[in-house]
């Protein structure tokens, strides 16, 4: 049970349905709805991460933009999304998630058609910033929706659900972005990247309208004025003074922007010594001291973390080796990428299903193959010559995508087993923080080996297989945590080793 330095819910059952008014009495087929519904936005979200890469040529020709501008365009997005996903997810709690839900599609539909209709780079640069901020609202939702509406291995298989969204969004997203640009010329393609989001946006948001349950009475809190402004700017300033450095890395030269980690850090013990104080004065803290006590949620953040590091950064130097060292196009590079996102998709629906049997084993093989699958892309790049290395890779890029599906939905489910169904969506963005963190870190770390290999003249093949080898590191890293974790849930027999099977949260 929780003390009173825990701040207040979290001694709720996680699968306390009942007490959530407008999720009682649900059916079945109205929750399967108002999920498509959400992992329709969620996949709208999270192709815009990756979409773009691909688009960045075309946005040159056509705004005349410069390296820094193109950098903020990608950056941008990325700083913002991380920026808000947990202040977003204490929303949530605090109005109920249909109302952020809402508010943050909404956002996100009316930036996108501000980006297609950008007439210069720093407007892009402006409605990315805010796209982003819109899409930071609404991870968190999704997240805590899929705890709300479902339990057992129902909820299993709708994270299942989500992580083949996650998967397949960030692998297809070079190929949907190629499709876009040849269809709308070298030019101007890039503006139905953008365009692209607005019949889907609105259509979501009038289904969402229909079928996402509300939630009567929340917003209590907020009513009260009981929002932790204080955390909210600790928190807020210690996730960009991370990022910031991270994001701009190639752009920001010299070692000057390295102390803006250290102040990172320094803000981050800072909060941790606020959210104490806070929780211990009976108030309701930004994100309450007992929820980062729950080793399971803390061990799996960090082991999204350490994965993400390693996961994401392959598309990043994998989509620059073949358009720049193999001279593809956006649509070849794309298409280049779909054995991953074909593995990932059909692996993340049965991770889903399994995980309730398996638990952490199933994330533990998932790592092993995405580490393997990585190892002989490497080797295969370094064997094939010329442009029939991009086909060379399918091989690999299909068991690492199988191996990507058993990692992100099941390490979801998993870490959020026992997280307070009030406090989903603070859980859940802390969550997606760390990813965002994660993946700023392993594309700071390899793009800056991938990038020197570059300049030193040693090719476009070498700089890859340089890269892909620090990749590496962080799968195996998030392999060890995981290790760990299934060593310590066989050590304590009154740990769930899946979600089926919850307890109460202790304090």
């Amino acid at each position: 049970m929780s003390t009173a330095a825990d701040g207040p819910d979290l001694d709720e059952r996680p699968e306390a349905h009942s007490s959530i008014p407008g999720i009682a009495g649900l059916s079945e087929q109205r929750k399967n709805r108002a999920l498509a519904v959400c992992l329709l936005v969620g996949f709208m979200t999270l192709l815009d991460v990756s979409i773009v890469n691909v688009a960045l040529p075309s946005m040159q020709k056509g705004l005349s933009a410069t390296p820094a501008d193109l950098s903020w365009v990608v950056s941008g997005y990325a700083l913002t999304f991380g920026l808000v996903l947990v202040p977003s997810g204490v929303f949530g709690d605090m109005v109920g998630r249909r109302t952020a839900f809402l508010v943050g599609l909404a956002a996100f539909t009316v930036a996108s058609g501000l980006c297609g209709i950008a007439p210069g780079a720093a407007f892009l640069v402006v409605a990315r910033l805010v796209q982003g901020l819109a899409s930071g609202i609404l991870g968190p939702q999704i997240s805590g929706l899929i705890q709300e509406m479902f339990s057992g291995a129902a909820r299993a298989r709708a994270f299942g659900y989500f992580g083949a969204i996650v998967g397949l969004a960030t692998a297809v997203g070079p190929l949907v972005g190629g499709l876009l640009i040849a269809a709308g010329g070298e030019e101007h393609g890039w503006r139905w990247v953008f365009f692209v989001n607005l019949p889907i946006g609105v259509v979501a948001f009038v289904l969402a309208l229909r079928l996402i349950p509300g939630c009567v009475g929340c917003g209590k809190d907020l009513a009260k004025g009981r929002i932790d402004w204080v955390g909210v700017l600790l928190l807020g300033a210690s996730v960009v003074a991370i990022m910031l450095p991270l994001v701009q890395q190639q752009q920001w030269t010299g070692r000057g922007k390295w102390w803006l980690v250290v102040l990172g850090v320094l803000l981050i013990i800072a909060f941790a010594q606020w959210e104490r104080r806070v929780a211990a004065s009976g108030h309701t803290p930004l994100v309450p001291p007992a929820l980062i006590r729950i080793r399971s949620y803390t061990r799996g953040s960090v082991l999204g973390l350490l994965y993400f590091a390693g996961f994401t950064t392959i598309f990043f130097i994998f989509t620059l080796f073949v358009q720049n060292g193999l001279h593809y196009s956006a649509l070849e590079a794309g298409l280049a990428t779909t054995p991953f996102a074909i593995g990932s998709a059909v692996s993340a629906t049965l991770g889903g299903r399994l995980v309730g049997k398996h638990g952490r084993p199933l994330v533990i093989l998932g790592l092993v193959l995405v580490a393997l699958g990585t190892a002989a892309a490497i080797l295969v790049v370094h064997w094939v010559d010329g442009r029939g290395a991009g086909v060379a890779t399918a091989g690999p890029l299909l068991v690492a995508g199988v191996g990507s599906g058993l990692v992100i939905a099941p390490n979801l489910a998993l870490s959020l087993s026992e997280v307070p169904v009030s406090r989903a969506g603070t859980a859940g963005g802390v969550m997606q923080t760390a990813q965002r963190l994660g993946s700023a870190l392993g594309i700071a770390c390899v793009g800056a080996v991938f990038f020197s290999r570059v300049s030193q003249g040693k090719g476009f093949a070498n700089a890859f297989q340089a890269g892909a080898v620090v990749a590496i590191c962080f799968e195996v890293a998030a392999l060890v945590v995981g290790i760990a974790d299934w060593r310590s849930r066989k050590a304590e027999p009154g740990t769930p080793e899946a979600p089926s099977r919850p307890r109460a949260t202790e304090g």
